[in-house]
C-alpha cells in the first residue's frame, strides 16, 4: 500500500514504522508541519504495561526508549503543610522530544519517508499527491481532518472547568509529585515528574474561576510563570519554571483541557485514483486528561492496534474489515480509558470539594479517583502503607467533612488494620456493624400488600449473611400506591405482623439491623409482576386502580394518565406515610427510608420532567427546585416527627434523571441539603429511572460519583449503591469517603452470605483484635452454623474458618 501520515506525533510515526517494518514494499510517508527538532511538549508519562506493548511490536524502538525513561515507583501528595508518600506505582517518564526523536530515527532507519515543515491545508491534494491507499489522519488534538469530516466522525468535544499550563524546571523530583496550595481565591495544583536527569515536568493547575480571580488571563507569559514560581516555590528549591510556548501570545499557554470522542474514526473520500479511507488516529480520535497520563500511551495503542489488524488480514481486499474491527475494538478500549480519565479530571476540578479531608483520605481518595486503582490493587503496591491507612481509618472513621465520628478514638495504640468496609457505623442510636447494605429490592411475591414465607426466608438468609443492615423492599403506605399487585404494603394489622414476625427473625437470629423502605409508586403503579411485562398495565383492564402523580404525565405510551394530586390528596397522602410509619416502629424495625427516586409519586414532584404544576409545588429550572420539594419535604418532616429521636432516618433519591431537562448532579447536591435541613440522617443515593427516556452511562459503581459529590459537597452521609459487586470496591468506597454505606442489590441474590463470603476471600493477614472486636469472631461461627443447620450454605462453617484466619481472629 501506499501509506500518508499526516502528523508526525507519536501515532504517525509509530503506525508508519510498524506498517513499513511488516512489509518493506509498501511506501510510507509522515508528513509533519514542524522541524524535526520542534516540540512544545514537556515529558510523557508511560506505564510499564505500555512498555512491555512496545518491547513486543518492535524491540529496537523499545530498547532505545526504554534507556532513556527515567523510572520512579512512588507518588507523594503535599497538602496543609504536611505529605503523603506511597510506592509501588511503577511509572516512566521520556521527553517528548526525545521519544520523537527515536521515532523519527527509527522511521528513516526502516525507510519510511518523513517530510517536515509541510502544513497540510488539503488532506485530498495530498493523498492524490502520494496516490495514498490509507490516510492516517493524526494530526492531533486540533485536528483538521476530524474537523472537515465532522459531520462524518461525528466529534463530541467536552471543554473541561480547570485552566492549566504545561511548564518545566530543572527541579528534579524523586517521586510523582502533586502539590496543593491554597490562595486568597481557591485551590491550585501542580502535577510534577522528572523526564531526565535534568528536567521535570511542571503542570499548574485551577478551575476556571480561580484563574478569573487572580487575573491571569490579563498576565503577560512572564507574570503568570512568576506567579506559579511564587505559589510553589517551597517545591522548587529555589529552581525556576520554564515556559518554551514562547511562540504564543499573553495567557494563551494556558488552555481548558478538550476531551474529544468521536463516534466514528473511518471515512471514505473517492478520489482520482480510488476510494481511500481516512482514519483517525491519536488524540485526533480521542484524548484522555493528563492526571492519568495516558495520551501518548493510547496514541501508540492506537497504532499498534491497527498495525497488526494489517499484519493479520488477507491483503487489500480485507481493508474496510479491518478498518471497522481496528474502531470496534479501540474505541472500546479508549472509552474505558475515557470514563477513568473523566471521574479523575473531575476530581482535581473540585480539589474543594476533598479539602476538607485529613491527608491521609485526602491522599488515599486522590489516588484512587479513576475508580481503576482500587483498595487490593494499592495493597500490592504498598501493603505497608495501606495497612497504616486502614489502622488509621479504624481510629479516626472519618464523617462528612473530616471530622471523626462518635465511635473515633484517634489517640488508640494498636487498632487494627480493618478492611474499611467492616469499619462500625454510628446513627443516631443505630450502630451497624459493618458498612453493608442489602439494598432493598422489589420481589412481587405480597399476597394483598401481606409478605410470605418467601420474604422471612429471602430476608432472613441476608441478615445471617453477614450484613450490617437488611432492607425490605419498597413498602406502600396504601393499595393504590403498590407497583405491581405482589408488592409490600403497610397500612392494615395483618401486614404489620408479617413484618414484624421478619423483624422478630432478624433481631433474634442475627446482629443485623432490619430497615423498611415506604414509597408509593406514583405514575408507575398499577403493573405487571416483574418477571411478566415489567412497567406495563395490568392485562385485564378491570383490575388497573386509579394512579396519582404531580402532574397528569404518564410513565409510557400504554401506562395510563395519572391525576394530578389536589390539595386534599397530598394531606390524605402525609397522613398514610405517617400512619405506615407508626406501624413500622410498632413492628420494630431499626431504620426507615423514604422513597424519593426512580419516578415514583414523591420523585414525579422533585423531576421537572415529570412536575408540570404551577402552584406552590411545581417550578421548572433550578429556581424551581425547592418548590418540586415541597411535597416530598413535607411527608419526610411528618414522617420524622413520628419515628422516634434515637432511630435514623434515611431518603432515597435519583441523582441524575439522565435526560437533557431533567435533574442532575447539581440539583442533587441541593436536594440532598434541603432533607438534611429536614432532619435526614443518610442520602442513599442512585439514579434515573424517572422517565423511559432515560440514558444513564452504566458502568462499575456508575452511581458512586454523585454519592461522594453530595457526602462531600453537602456533608451528609450517603449511601452508595448501583454495579458495586466486589468487597474490594466497597472498601475502596469507603476509605476514599464517597460513601459511608454501601447497598450491594443482585451480588446477594445470588449469595446471601456475601458479605461474609466476600470478607473471606480478601485473604488478608490481619493483627490480633482487641478484646472488644472479639464477639465479632464468635458471631462469624454462630451465623454460619445457623445457616449449615438450616441446609442454607453448606460450606458456611469452612467459609467461617476461612474468613476468621483472613481477619486475624
Amino acid at each position: 500500500m501506499n501509506i500518508l501520515c499526516i502528523g508526525g506525533g507519536p501515532a504517525g510515526l509509530y503506525f508508519g514504522l510498524l506498517m513499513k517494518l511488516q512489509d518493506p514494499a509498501h511506501r510510507v510517508v509522515v508528513v509533519e508541519r514542524n522541524k524535526p527538532y520542534d516540540t512544545f511538549g514537556w515529558g510523557v508519562v508511560l506505564s510499564d504495561q505500555t512498555l512491555e506493548n512496545l518491547a513486543e511490536a518492535d524491540p529496537p524502538s523499545a530498547r532505545l526508549i526504554g534507556d532513556a525513561l527515567n523510572h520512579w515507583d512512588d507518588i507523594e501528595v503535599f497538602f496543609k503543610g504536611r505529605s503523603v508518600r506511597s510506592g509501588g506505582h511503577g511509572f516512566c517518564g521520556i521527553g517528548r522530544k526525545h521519544l520523537l526523536n527515536i521515532l523519527q530515527d527509527r522511521c528513516q532507519a526502516v525507510g519510511v519517508e518523513l517530510v517536515f515543515e509541510q502544513d497540510v491545508a488539503d488532506d485530498q491534494a495530498l493523498a492524490a499527491e502520494y496516490r495514498a491507499d490509507l490516510v492516517i489522519a493524526s494530526d492531533g488534538l486540533n485536528s483538521r481532518i476530524r474537523s472537515r469530516y465532522s459531520k462524518v466522525y461525528q466529534p463530541d468535544i467536552d471543554t473541561r472547568q480547570c485552566r492549566f499550563v504545561w511548564l518545566g524546571t530543572h527541579k528534579t523530583f524523586d517521586a510523582f509529585t502533586f502539590a496543593f496550595e491554597q490562595t486568597e481565591h481557591g485551590w491550585f495544583q501542580a502535577h510534577a515528574y522528572k523526564f531526565d536527569d535534568k528536567t521535570s515536568t511542571f503542570i499548574v493547575e485551577t478551575p476556571q474561576p480561580v484563574w478569573d480571580a487572580h487575573g491571569i488571563g490579563n498576565m503577560e507569559q512572564a507574570e503568570a510563570v512568576a506567579f506559579c514560581e511564587r505559589l510553589f516555590a517551597r517545591y522548587l528549591d529555589g529552581h525556576r519554571l520554564i515556559n518554551n510556548a514562547t511562540h504564543l501570545r499573553g495567557s494563551a499557554n494556558w488552555i481548558r483541557f478538550p476531551r474529544v470522542m468521536c463516534k466514528t474514526w473511518v471515512h471514505h473520500v473517492d478520489l482520482s485514483h480510488g476510494r481511500v479511507p481516512v482514519v483517525l488516529m491519536g488524540d485526533a480520535a480521542h484524548t484522555a486528561h493528563f492526571s492519568i497520563g495516558s495520551g501518548t500511551k493510547l496514541a501508540l495503542e492506537d497504532a499498534i492496534d491497527l498495525a497488526n489488524a494489517f499484519g493479520e488480514s488477507k491483503g487489500a481486499a480485507d481493508r474496510d474489515a479491518v478498518l471497522q474491527h481496528y474502531e470496534d475494538r479501540r474505541s472500546v478500549e479508549v472509552l474505558k480509558i475515557q470514563n477513568a480519565a473523566r471521574n479523575s479530571t473531575e476530581w482535581f476540578e473540585n480539589v474543594s470539594r476533598y479539602t476538607g479531608m485529613q491527608i491521609e483520605q485526602f491522599a488515599y481518595s486522590l489516588l484512587t479517583r479513576s475508580q481503576r486503582i482500587s483498595h487490593e490493587n494499592l495493597r500490592l503496591r504498598d501493603a505497608a502503607w495501606v495497612g497504616g491507612f486502614e489502622q488509621w481509618m479504624a481510629r479516626h472513621q472519618p464523617a462528612p467533612g473530616g471530622q471523626d465520628s462518635p465511635l473515633a478514638a484517634p489517640d488508640a495504640t494498636g487498632a487494627p488494620a480493618l478492611p474499611p468496609m467492616l469499619l462500625p457505623l454510628q446513627l443516631r442510636g443505630a450502630r451497624l456493624k459493618n458498612r453493608i447494605v442489602v439494598s432493598p429490592m422489589a420481589t412481587y411475591s405480597a399476597v394483598d400488600g401481606v409478605v410470605q414465607d418467601f420474604h422471612l426466608v429471602h430476608l432472613g438468609a441476608r441478615a445471617l449473611g453477614g450484613a450490617a443492615l437488611v432492607m425490605v423492599e419498597m413498602t406502600s403506605p396504601t393499595p393504590e400506591g403498590r407497583i405491581t399487585p405482589g408488592c409490600t404494603g403497610l397500612w392494615n394489622d395483618a401486614q404489620q405482623a408479617g413484618l414484624a414476625r421478619i423483624v422478630d427473625f432478624v433481631h433474634g437470629q442475627s446482629t443485623a439491623l432490619i430497615g423498611l423502605q415506604l414509597g408509593h409508586s406514583g405514575p408507575k403503579g398499577s403493573t405487571q409482576l416483574g418477571w411478566e411485562a415489567i412497567d406495563e398495565p395490568l392485562p385485564d383492564a378491570g383490575a388497573n386502580w386509579p394512579l396519582l402523580a404531580a402532574s397528569a404525565v404518564p410513565y409510557g405510551p400504554r401506562n395510563q394518565t395519572p391525576a394530578a394530586m389536589t390539595a386534599q390528596d397530598m394531606e390524605h397522602m402525609r397522613e398514610a406515610f405517617v400512619a405506615s410509619t407508626r406501624r413500622a416502629l410498632e413492628a420494630g424495625f431499626d431504620w426507615l427510608e423514604l422513597h424519593c427516586a426512580h419516578g415514583y409519586l414523591l420523585a414525579s414532584f422533585i423531576s421537572p420532567l415529570t412536575n408540570r404544576r404551577t402552584d406552590a409545588y411545581g417550578g421548572q429550572g433550578r429556581e424551581g427546585l425547592e418548590n418540586r420539594c415541597r411535597f416530598p419535604l413535607e411527608v419526610f418532616r411528618a414522617m420524622r416527627a413520628a419515628w422516634p429521636e434515637d432511630k435514623p432516618m434515611s431518603v432515597r433519591i435519583s441523582a441524575h434523571d439522565w435526560v437533557a431537562g431533567g435533574t442532575d448532579a447539581d440539583d442533587a447536591v441541593q436536594i440532598a441539603r434541603l432533607f438534611k435541613q429536614a432532619g435526614c440522617d443518610l442520602i442513599d443515593v442512585s439514579s434515573g429511572q424517572t422517565t423511559r427516556d432515560a440514558q444513564p452511562v452504566y458502568g462499575r459503581m456508575y452511581q458512586t460519583p454523585f454519592a461522594d459529590r453530595i457526602r462531600n459537597e453537602a456533608g451528609i452521609r450517603t449511601m452508595a449503591v448501583g454495579a458495586i459487586t466486589q468487597a474490594d470496591q466497597v472498601n475502596s468506597i469507603i476509605a476514599a469517603g464517597r460513601a459511608d454505606l454501601c447497598a450491594i442489590a443482585r451480588p446477594h441474590l445470588a449469595d446471601p452470605a456475601w458479605t461474609l463470603h466476600e470478607t473471606a476471600a480478601l485473604q488478608s493477614p490481619r493483627v490480633d483484635w482487641p478484646r472488644q472486636y472479639l464477639p465479632g469472631r464468635d458471631q462469624l461461627y454462630r451465623e454460619a452454623g445457623k445457616l449449615q443447620q438450616a441446609g442454607g450454605a453448606g460450606n458456611a462453617v469452612a467459609d467461617a474458618d476461612a474468613q476468621a484466619r483472613a481477619q486475624g481472629f
